[in-house]
């Protein structure tokens, strides 16, 4: 029976775990690799005290963000309807596209709040119309608008 050795990762680790995980390994693992290259440290009761403390930080940052998001979700919904202006051809047809980054300006100009492009999620919008947008604002915090695209 191998004796594993307890050490607290420095560093994520791939198959390994993550900065702050207790992990068991192989103590020829932890003697030659691990802890000459400052990947890992041995498990302390000092330093599983911080790594507990940097965890219950981290928490409480995580439920600040989630808050935060909440807020502008609400923010957001209570807008209703955004009107994104588009040059417009033969059958209502408008010149390119509404992209992400257009509703993410006009929800910057009509809220005031930053929105980032990339958790914008739109359908191909090439006619006027209404449709609806998500924006993705936390991990489970989306919120729902309406785009009314019309000519200018």
């Amino acid at each position: 029976m191998v004796k594993r050795v307890q050490l607290v990762l420095n560093q994520d680790i791939g198959k390994l775990g993550k900065s702050g995980d207790l992990v068991e390994v192989a103590p020829g693992y932890a003697r030659n690799y691990l802890i000459p290259q400052k990947l890992a440290t041995h498990a302390t009761p000092g330093i599983l005290k911080q790594v507990e403390r940097r965890r219950e930080q981290e928490r409480l940052r995580q439920l600040e963000l989630r808050k935060q998001a909440e807020e502008q979700k609400a923010a957001l919904e209570k807008v209703g309807s955004l009107k994104i202006a588009k040059q417009v051809g033969e059958n209502e047809a408008i010149f390119g596209t509404v992209t992400t980054q257009d509703i993410a300006e006009a929800i910057q100009a009509a809220t005031g709040q930053e929105v980032d492009r990339r958790g914008i999620t739109i359908p191909d919008i090439n006619h006027l119309g209404t449709y609806k947008a998500e924006i993705k604002l936390y991990s489970d915090v989306v919120a729902q608008i309406d785009i009314e695209v019309v000519p200018s």
